[in-house]
């Protein structure tokens, strides 16, 4: 992958809790302040990749947006659709693309809108998937969306590996640390391990703090190879990786978790770096449980378990390696892949403010999607 294909403009709406705009008027925002990050207009772009939440939706964002999005002879237009691994494969296919010479300047837009009017954002996530085949089962056995799914992948990886609620309380209680300093979060309340263990279970061992918070918000970030352009600190797309693990899950084979690990080895290896070169790590934690999966599954914890490493203060602050700076999907915001991608530019643009992690310069972004059936990385730097 060329090192000049860089991320040059960032745009985030407010990221709301209550119901209120659609996905196609979010996304108009977040692009415009994307457009105005990179001191860039419409007529500067010739790619547009959107990305959506799973299920069909009436107002689930698509290619129409180009003509609602005020979109004019663009080369590259796509909708991209691989559930929380959509984000990073959008800016992937938009580097390749800049590489290809199939287009120059793209912007790359997710957009959500669960929290509707008399109804939460977990009913909505519960009814995306259809009712037919292995969902459809799943269904009529009174499992609905990802909570009760994620606590059966919990406590089989909790069973296999030996961890217990206590490394779970560590994931929490430490993301939300770190988004108590993080503006755009919407839980800054300080929890400690007291508040983490009053908080009700959901789903065994699933606690009410150790999902995600859904908000209806967008973000837009975009990537050239123009380097003549955009926000002064450019971050550079050094390396990118995917795995699609095929799961069946069925009786007699294990195929709850595991993988994704190459897709992390295939981007540190483009970028021509190491795991110690990385000065923080921005991974997709719809619940605590995966933080702590993905951090032993691509080999970030130097062979300790992810609890230890966790509880030792190494994915804090003062960590050897400062995890979801932002307060990750658990406290800060959930829009899919988004989150992580868009702390890890703020983080490398120095712009953190209070939660800053000094001399920061290169990040692991990592998403996934479904179940851990999807597993996308990519290696940022910021420009010296």
């Amino acid at each position: 992958m060329t090192t000049d294909v860089a991320i040059v403009g960032l745009g985030m709406t407010e990221m709301s809790l209550t119901a209120g705009r659609g996905p196609q008027d979010l996304a108009r925002e977040a692009v415009g302040l994307a457009l105005a990050d990179a001191g860039l207009s419409h007529a500067d772009l010739d790619g547009l990749l959107v990305g959506s939440s799973q299920g069909v939706r009436p107002d689930r964002l698509g290619v129409t947006f180009a003509a609602q999005g005020g979109f004019r002879d663009l080369r590259l237009l796509e909708h991209v659709e691989i559930k929380g691994a959509t984000t990073l494969a959008m800016v992937q296919r938009a580097t390749l693309a800049i590489a290809a010479g199939a287009a120059r300047t793209v912007v790359c837009v997710f957009a959500d809108a669960p929290i509707v009017a008399g109804r939460g954002a977990g009913s909505t996530y519960a009814h995306s998937g259809g009712q037919s085949g292995v969902r459809g089962l799943e269904r009529a056995s009174g499992v609905l969306g990802s909570v009760p799914t994620y606590a059966l992948l919990a406590q089989r990886w909790m069973h296999v590996t030996g961890a217990g609620v206590d490394d779970l309380c560590a994931m929490t209680t430490t993301t939300r640390a770190w988004a108590v300093a993080n503006p755009a979060a919407v839980v800054r309340t300080p929890l400690d391990a007291e508040g983490y263990l009053a908080s009700p279970l959901i789903a065994e061992p699933l606690r009410r703090l150790d999902c995600a918070r859904p908000v209806n918000g967008a973000v837009a970030v975009i990537v050239s190879g123009d380097t003549d352009i955009g926000h002064p600190a450019r971050i550079r797309v050094r390396g990118s990786g995917r795995e699609h693990p095929v799961r069946h899950r069925r009786a007699g084979a294990e195929s709850w978790f595991g993988g994704g690990r190459r897709a992390v080895d295939e981007a540190l290896s483009e970028a021509g770096m190491a795991r110690g070169d990385l000065d923080v790590a921005e991974l997709y934690d719809p619940f605590s449980v995966v933080t702590l999966m993905l951090l032993e599954e691509y080999g970030l914890t130097g062979g300790r378990t992810a609890g230890d490493f966790v509880r030792a203060g190494e994915t804090g602050p003062a960590g050897s390696l400062p995890t979801n700076t932002g307060g990750g999907q658990l406290s800060g915001f959930y829009l899919q892949g988004m989150t992580p991608l868009a702390e890890a530019v703020i983080q490398l643009r120095g712009d953190g403010g209070d939660r800053q992690v000094a001399s920061a310069t290169t990040a692991l972004v990592g998403g996934i999607g479904g179940r851990l059936d999807h597993h996308a990385a990519l290696i940022l730097e910021r420009a010296a």
